[in-house]
């Protein structure tokens, strides 16, 4: 009893110093660690979309930078065609509204994924490790190319996205928009996670032959995974082309995605939560480390490197042994 009460007491509190983070922040003279947390949170979303499949399906997707790509994409192009007042493809009105751009993003996002899921799931291993980096790679070139949205300099989007009654130009404002998407986006995961639907793409990483066996057919969920995790990907480009108000193929770059992969190692592979705070660490340690060296990549793989061989299961996984051993 006194285990079922400790979560949920430990996520109102870390929802609660969440909300109070700016004010706290501004007051302690802080105030771009509210910045820092809206990265935290977007590559948070970005980071537990990718772990549903790889964690949990087992999945090593090398490609979820293309859904992080598209959806920032998809926030700038329309944005310039509305600023410019051409219609895209002469009939698609641009637009500035939240409300239009993310639903429109999370479902492009989502049709590219069923995309590529439909060719790379029919492998495995290496080789859809192979094609859905190949896939990625391929999108990085094409963006790179289209000149009419500002080739390999990027798209600039001069204003963030509209929300009705709400000042998105303020920092403040955006964080919270970020949380409420982002306290959303984790409760719909977990639904999922502890859904049957979540059972299933769990037993198919254990064995996909026995869960044929069985009569469900493994294509067809690994597939649905696939669109998801897409689309959560999707959401949290868009959400990272508003907060920045650019988006670039470097969006799409492989080393987005393995970016987004070490966030899940280091926070934890098939955890909730895991990814979230890979993503803190992650973003915190590039801060610091970055602000010591121009070689910053080297501490953080020797840092990773740490986290792999001897946290077992990463920083969730050992902050909850540290934990219970205070205990």
């Amino acid at each position: 009893m006194e285990k079922s009460l400790k979560r949920p007491a430990l996520l109102a509190a870390l929802l609660i110093a969440l909300i109070a983070l700016p004010t706290v922040a501004d007051a302690a003279g802080f105030a771009a660690l509210t910045s820092l947390a809206t990265r935290v949170l977007i590559y948070g979303i970005a980071a537990a979309s990718l772990n549903f499949v790889l964690g949990y399906g087992g999945m090593v997707s090398f490609g979820h930078a293309a859904f992080f790509g598209i959806g920032g994409y998809t926030v700038g192009i329309l944005y310039q065609h509305y600023s410019l007042g051409e219609p895209l493809f002469g009939f698609i009105p641009g637009t500035n509204q939240m409300l239009i751009t993310l639903p429109v993003a999370v479902v492009l996002s989502g049709i590219m994924a069923a995309i590529i899921g439909a060719l790379s799931l029919r492998t495995g291993g290496v080789q859809f490790i192979m094609i859905t980096l190949a896939f990625a790679q391929m999108l990085f070139f094409l963006f790179v190319s289209l000149k009419t949205y500002g080739g390999d300099d990027g798209l600039i989007i001069r204003r963030a996205n509209e929300l009705p009654w709400l000042n998105m130009r303020d920092k403040h404002t955006v964080y919270y928009v970020c949380l409420a998407i982002a306290v959303l986006f984790f409760a719909v995961l977990w639904r999922l996670v502890n859904s049957r639907f979540g059972n299933v793409i769990v037993g198919l990483r254990q064995s996909e032959k026995r869960m044929a066996a069985i009569g469900l057919p493994a294509y067809r969920y690994k597939l649905v995974a696939f669109i998801i995790s897409g689309m959560g990907c999707g959401l949290a480009g868009a959400l990272m082309a508003n907060f920045l108000r650019f988006a670039s193929p470097d969006m799409m770059h492989w080393t987005k995605s393995g970016e987004l992969m070490i966030m899940v190692i280091l926070g934890g592979v098939g955890t909730l939560f895991g990814p979230l705070i890979g993503a803190a660490v992650f973003i915190v340690l590039e801060s610091v480390l970055a602000s010591w060296t121009e070689n910053w990549q080297l501490g953080l793989g020797l840092i990773l490197l740490f986290v792999v061989l001897y946290t077992q299961g990463g920083v969730q996984a050992l902050g909850a042994r540290l934990v219970g051993r205070s205990a």
